[in-house]
């Protein structure tokens, strides 16, 4: 099994690690120390050794952060995590709505005489330092550069990953690593900049084609790299990991250890790209007066999909559906009391694992059921599996990592007979995921833009959801890329070949969930007959297919454009995955994909 069910963090350590960690507050002569969930590399899953916010507090969160002065705690945690934090975290530990409210507006309130208030530099960005220090402006509150104090007094911390790399071959990337550097590389000379920093391992991993292990769930080796306008490259990562890559990489990638890296980067020549957004503060420190802001520049050419990535993610959804479907086969001939969670997220992983290009899962698999739902990023543990009732629903987030894609699927069951309530939730979020599927739009908007959509026919009924509408998926990458986003904060234009997820959903605490999840394609759009020819149009192209639950959905809500799509997403999905599942599962595709 790739999943496990072992309690990773418990809230009763939380106490005495704090304690700990404010004698070294002392020591120090600090008033706080923040601890962040990223790493060195800024990406947004940490390996074992860089846990340290879970380590600390308990919480075990994919965001957030805690701030921990001399009387007071927070850990800052966003909609996603609000229901979740309470059961992770001890009493010594304030969980604090965040960005509601910021890191600077809560340190002017707990500090009111002012203070200093320590950072790794190596965690932080120096767009997140900055913002924080010109809010603080005329607070007294100072934000200083420290050792790890989290560092000093975890005793039994992991050591650095260390897993080979791989290539990642050419018929899945599409494109050769000289050809990405090169168009780089031309990039940056038309930008006036000699050299660009990549910090974030699934750029670096994308740029060079290599796959790695260093991250669970993720197949990427973390290192760090600098791209030369020549379309050189210099890299830094253990030599352990290369073993297998380097006749790959070639002479214009020149490896070297680690810890030559901040030495290297002093004698670069000016001007140098960062990305103040990504690149830690100690990077910018080093670089100095030399540092030209930009993006990181595999940012966008890695969300953009070439036609090699975009075949492999729809032929990986493909196989990946058929396993869901299998499971979604399984679960409905059970009765209702005899399945456990646990088991729903094994059996799942034994229909993927029939795959031989399966390498991983995506991330950890949401199986909940009942209130257990309504925690968006639920993971079951022995200590938190609970048995699928009547009357339940079940919630199942899950994804492979496939050599030539990567895939993320949520499906809502019900178990039995469903609550009326719930079904109107559901049918509300499917005319959300719906009307996002449908949608054309003008080329130019952004997230922010058209997010909406997905979220109106809950809006109508005065409820909502905290999280985004839908996130960047990489190719056999990390499940959550950058910088496309459906999120009402997003200002990246949509281009052709960025895929993203489209998953609207509702949450009642204490009650049940609702998620509903396609991964989508950004495409060009066909003008119809009487449209403006001259007007440049997007749409999506559905890459998941699976069956949405009939039994939740109150027809009569749906109006007949919402159902024509729907009876030709179940018709395309029983073309599409019949001929790849059991006899059985085809018998029950057909009836699950019946028309409405």
């Amino acid at each position: 099994m790739f999943q496990s069910f072992e309690v990773t963090a418990r809230p009763e350590q939380g106490p005495p690690r704090l304690a700990a960690l404010r004698v070294e507050l002392n020591r120090e002569g600090l008033d706080g120390f923040l601890v962040p969930r990223a790493d060195a590399h800024q990406g947004e899953y940490v390996s074992a050794r860089d846990e340290r916010l879970a380590w600390l507090t308990g919480f075990t969160g994919s965001a957030g952060f805690c701030a921990v002065l001399r009387d007071v705690a927070g850990v800052f945690i966003d909609g996603r995590y609000r229901t979740q934090v309470k059961a992770q975290v001890a009493d010594v530990y304030s969980p604090v709505p965040w960005p509601e409210t910021s890191l600077a507006d809560w340190l002017k309130e707990q500090l009111p005489e002012g203070g200093k208030v320590g950072f790794d530099p190596w965690l932080h960005t120096p767009g997140q330092i900055s913002q924080t220090e010109d809010s603080l402006t005329g607070s007294g509150v100072e934000l200083v550069q420290c050792a790890n104090l989290v560092d000093r007094i975890w005793d039994d911390q992991p050591g650095p990953a260390a897993e080979p790399a791989k290539v990642h071959p050419i018929e899945f990337a599409g494109e050769s690593h000289d050809a990405k550097r090169a168009c780089l590389a031309e990039a940056l000379t038309k930008a006036g900049a000699k050299s660009a920093m990549i910090t974030l391992p699934d750029s670096l991993c994308w740029l060079l084609n290599i796959r790695g292990s260093d991250i669970p769930r993720n197949p990427i080796a973390q290192g760090f790299a600098v791209l030369h306008a020549s379309g050189t490259v210099d890299l830094f990562m253990d030599p352990a990991k290369l073993d297998e890559v380097r006749d790959h990489l070639g002479a214009d990638v020149t490896c070297h250890a680690p810890d030559a890296f901040l030495g290297r980067l002093k004698g670069l020549d000016g001007p140098v790209c960062l990305d103040k957004s990504s690149v830690p503060v100690i990077v910018a420190d080093t670089i100095g007066d030399r540092v030209q802001w930009g993006d990181d520049p595999c940012a966008l050419p890695k969300a953009c999909k070439n036609e090699a990535e975009i075949a492999g993610s729809a032929e990986a959804h493909l196989r990946d559906g058929a396993a869901v479907v299998e499971l979604l086969a399984w679960l409905d001939a059970q009765a209702p009391g005899s399945v456990r969670e646990t088991q729903v997220v094994t059996q799942l992983e034994t229909y993927r694992r029939r795959d031989n290009a399966l390498q991983d899962i995506s991330f950890e698999t949401i199986a909940g059921t009942g209130p257990n739902g309504a925690i968006m990023h639920y993971r079951v543990t022995e200590e938190t599996d609970s048995t699928l009732e009547d009357g339940h629903l079940i919630v199942l987030d899950s994804g492979g990592q496939y050599l030539d894609g990567t895939t993320d699927i949520t499906r809502t069951i019900p178990i039995g007979t469903p609550p009326e309530e719930a079904r109107a939730a559901f049918t509300r979020v499917l005319m959300g995921m719906i009307g996002m599927s449908r949608l054309i739009w003008p080329k130019g908007l952004a997230g922010r833009d058209i997010e909406a959509i997905g979220r109106a026919p809950l809006w109508y009924a005065h409820q909502d959801f905290d999280h985004g509408l839908g996130h960047g998926v990489g190719a056999y990458l990390s499940v959550h890329e950058g910088p496309q986003r459906l999120s009402r904060i997003s200002t990246v234009p949509f281009l052709p070949g960025m895929i993203l997820s489209n998953e609207p959903g509702y949450y009642r605490e204490g009650g049940f969930g609702i998620r509903i999840e396609n991964l989508i394609v950004v495409e060009q759009a066909e003008c119809p007959p009487g449209g403006d020819a001259h007007r440049e149009m997007l749409s999506w192209r559905t890459l998941t297919f699976a069956p949405i639950d009939r039994r939740l959905i109150v027809v009569d809500m749906l109006d007949a454009p919402s159902r024509a799509w729907l009876n030709a997403y179940h018709a395309e999905t029983i073309e599409k995955i019949g001929p790849r599942v059991s006899d059985e599962a085809r018998a029950w595709l057909a009836q699950a994909c019946a028309p409405l």
